[in-house]
């Protein structure tokens, strides 16, 4: 192995090339463009783990179909749906900076990689039925779902999903829809942004590049880069690091040896899909359909049937389905990514969730033992006609789950997206899953509000950011001045049409 003896000094070093890096690369071009940026992929292809589209449902979350976003009741027995108001405006500010990225020709061609398609919740069972009717009216209530309807007429569903009510049995349903829903292909939104980023001064992306070592160094990380092409080793030293690696977030930190980590696991899951491209049968359903969470299935397992544009096609997609695995990343991966993430500090935490998580492993086996038979009962539950025939299954990604201590106590899987910060703000990784990637922008910015406070104070910065995503300080979620949600309504068909959502 030889080294490069070249010992460079950068602005920002970017590992990982998902949507969370090539939003934040791309972000801080536009905030500061003196700003020196390298990022880097192990892979031979940018954005090929948990950002490739057979990897993750494509789903632009916005609150508006996915029932785990809103699964209690509040105090007065009605649905709690302020999580769903959170998401859908963080969605928001991601597609406005996507639409500026558009109009401002940082990429082009967004049919590439958003597609308009309606978001349907389904139910059946009179329970389920009683659930779903109390969320609508939850969620009518806001404005931001003024335009969802509901019905609990077969008929009306059938117009809606046709799929749906095939050969189904006389039993209560309800649906609610929604036309404003989006189908995303992150990769290729990722794709775009890191190669516009790669073009700007003082900027570069690199494929096949693995970062193997973290080490503070001088005012900063001293980052030991392998070229797995060449066989190559060289150095940089970067005043601040953003670990957007999926799976491969957690062995990093703990290589950097930040004090933040400590109690940190990790805890795989993996995926499948099953999928269908029959064009006969792809042509009777436009769009994501989200039911509820079976039993013990984590969050991310909540089953939904897609219409997806995928490599130029369309497509469906049922699932997805959980899997146990100890491998952190789906290509690339090694089966002893979990045994080597096990730490003197994280030990005890990842046993206690083992034994108070003992459901939740059981089903996680039991779903990646389960037939072909198995999973097709599963999708007809929302295609009571399905045949296995005109499906097959795929592997799709793989979602390291953080685990933490909280209050002193057993360690708990959090199901959701985290940011873990150093105090000197000097690297920032992030952990979790859904809905990280629809809600990247919002993400990136608290990163660049925490790590880069001089960018976002000055009225330049706050002009810039102003015009990047118009409703960045204009949030509705906190009330529902008439006023802000007529600027908000206006921001996003602005956004929609850049993006050419609507017509």
């Amino acid at each position: 192995m030889s080294t490069d003896s070249q010992f460079e000094t950068i602005d920002v070093a970017l590992i990982g090339s998902g949507v969370m890096s090539a939003n934040l690369g791309a972000l801080l071009k536009c905030l500061d463009p003196n700003l020196k940026i390298e990022l880097y992929e192990v892979t031979d292809e940018l954005s090929k783990e948990s950002s490739n589209g057979w990897n993750n449902a494509g789903t632009g979350h916005a609150g508006i179909c996915e029932l785990s976003y809103t699964p209690d009741r509040g105090p007065d027995g009605e649905v709690d749906v302020s999580k769903a108001v959170e998401i859908f405006e963080q969605f928001e500010q991601t597609k406005q900076f996507w639409a500026h990225a558009v109009r401002t020709g940082m990429i082009d061609n967004p049919s590439e990689f958003i597609q308009p398609v309606p978001h349907i919740s389904f139910v059946y069972g009179q329970e389920q039925v009683d659930f779903l009717k109390s969320r609508f009216k939850g969620m009518l209530a806001h404005p931001f779902f003024s335009e969802m309807e509901y019905s609990e007429d077969p008929k009306i569903i059938r117009e809606w999903a046709p799929l749906l009510m095939e050969g189904r049995e006389k039993m209560p349903v309800a649906a609610t829809k929604m036309d404003a829903g989006t189908d995303v292909n992150f990769g290729e939104i990722s794709r775009k942004l890191i190669h516009w980023m790669g073009e700007q001064e003082d900027c570069s992306f690199h494929t096949h590049n693995r970062v193997t070592d973290l080490n503070r160094g001088g005012d900063g990380w001293e980052l030991t880069i392998k070229d797995l092409k060449s066989g190559i080793t060289r150095k940089r030293l970067s005043k601040f690091v953003f670990i957007g690696a999926g799976g491969g977030s957690l062995p990093l930190l703990q290589k950097a040896g930040v004090p933040e980590i400590k109690g940190y696991g990790g805890f795989p899951i993996g995926g499948q899909w099953l999928v269908c491209d029959d064009p006969e049968i792809v042509k009777k359903h436009e769009a994501k359909v989200y039911g509820l969470s079976p039993g013990a299935a984590p969050t991310m397992a909540v089953p939904h049937l897609d219409s997806r544009w995928l490599e130029g096609k369309k497509t469906l997609l049922f699932g997805p389905y959980a899997a146990w695995t100890t491998k952190f990343l789906h290509r690339g991966g090694s089966f002893l990514d979990l045994p080597g993430s096990i730490k003197l500090h994280n030990i005890l935490t990842l046993i206690k969730v083992g034994v108070s998580n003992i459901p939740l492993v059981s089903y996680l086996i039991q779903q990646g033992l389960q037939s072909m038979n198995t999973r097709m009962k599963e999708l007809r539950n929302f295609y009571p006609d399905a045949q296995p025939k005109d499906w097959k299954l795929i592997d799709a990604g793989i979602r390291v789950q953080a685990i933490k201590k909280e209050d002193g106590d057993a360690g708990i899987v959090h199901f959701g997206t985290e940011v873990v910060t150093t105090k000197d703000k000097t690297i920032s990784a992030l952990l979790g899953a859904s809905p990280g990637a629809s809600v990247c922008v919002n993400i990136v910015l608290e990163v660049v509000q925490k790590c880069f406070p001089q960018l976002c104070k000055s009225e330049k910065a706050k002009k810039k950011l102003q015009e990047m995503i118009p409703s960045y300080y204009n949030r509705v979620s906190d009330g529902q001045k008439p006023d802000e949600v007529k600027k908000n309504r206006m921001c996003s068909k602005s956004a929609e049409s850049s993006l050419e959502l609507r017509a």
